[in-house]
């Protein structure tokens, strides 16, 4: 934890300096030994997540095709698209058919999808959207106003890893209305939270402690909100149903509880959504 509190006090340039340094070394051996494929970035350059991007991707696709139903010709939202770690696998599942839309607010993200993932597999498609997110980078444009840039009705499946778990509370209320907008009628969304009831002690969970509370959600950092949010489950709903969304399933997570560990979970909750058709 004071490991990470120290990493949240740099700037987002040089976190992703200080990253781009330690991993130099084993980037360049790997260069050297030809130890990466073409479709897999250099570690100091994957600015999310942790452990092994292959086995992550994967496994995102995994839980994409068991709680979505996910199909190879479907139309595909990725909110947040990162480097790449879940459209990677996802250019082995879609066919000719299906069509993948991913936008991210780091630039260099983009850039490498486009150059490694867009130019072998036209129908990946990944924008650059300068939004502000502290945890990230230091622009100005808030992501409270932001429209996604899809027409309404454009999209079968839609997906968020870890990324509501970033972004401040009003901002995670305006991207779901985007969601129920761009989804097609029946269209499932699959995101990732930390949740928690009013009852919790999260003091008693053995990954992140949230100490900050706030109405209806609590922080891991009191002066970065986006580094890490908790929303309380009452809260979250009040929200989903403020969209037009609709809750279908939750799968919690194994962040607040390590025996939940299994290859049918994420770290951060799982919760199901859908827009009905009318």
């Amino acid at each position: 934890m004071i490991k990470r509190n120290l990493y949240y006090k740099l700037s987002p340039e040089f976190r992703f300096y200080a990253r781009k340094m330690y991993y130099f070394p084993v980037d360049i051996f790997e260069k050297i030994i030809g130890n990466r494929d073409k479709l897999t970035p250099p570690k100091g350059d994957i600015f999310i997540g942790s452990g092994d991007f292959k086995k992550q991707g994967e496994n995102q696709l995994h839980l994409l095709k068991k709680y979505i139903h996910l199909q190879p010709g479907d139309s595909v939202l990725d909110i947040g698209s990162g480097i790449g770690r879940t459209a990677v696998p996802l250019t082995k599942f879609l066919n000719h058919h299906g069509k993948y839309e991913g936008f991210d607010v780091v630039k260099k993200g983009v850039e490498w999808c486009n150059k490694n993932i867009h130019k072998r597999f036209p129908n990946f498609n990944f924008k650059y959207i300068p939004l502000n997110n502290s945890l990230y980078n230091s622009y100005q444009t808030k992501s409270g106003n932001f429209k996604f840039p899809y027409n309404d009705d454009s999209f079968y499946k839609a997906f968020l890893f870890s990324v509501f778990t970033h972004m401040k509370i009003e901002d995670i209320q305006n991207y779901l209305n985007e969601i129920h907008r761009v989804l097609k009628d029946d269209g499932w969304c699959c995101a990732t939270f930390f949740t928690y009831d009013k009852s919790d002690n999260l003091e008693n969970f053995p990954g992140f402690k949230f100490p900050f509370l706030r109405e209806g959600y609590r922080l891991l950092d009191e002066n970065l909100e986006e580094a890490n949010i908790a929303i309380e489950n009452e809260k979250l709903l009040e929200m989903i149903h403020a969209s037009g969304l609709e809750k279908v399933d939750e799968i919690k997570g194994f962040w607040s509880d390590f025996s939940r560990k299994h290859p049918d979970r994420d770290f951060q909750d799982i919760i199901i959504l859908q827009k009905k058709s009318k």
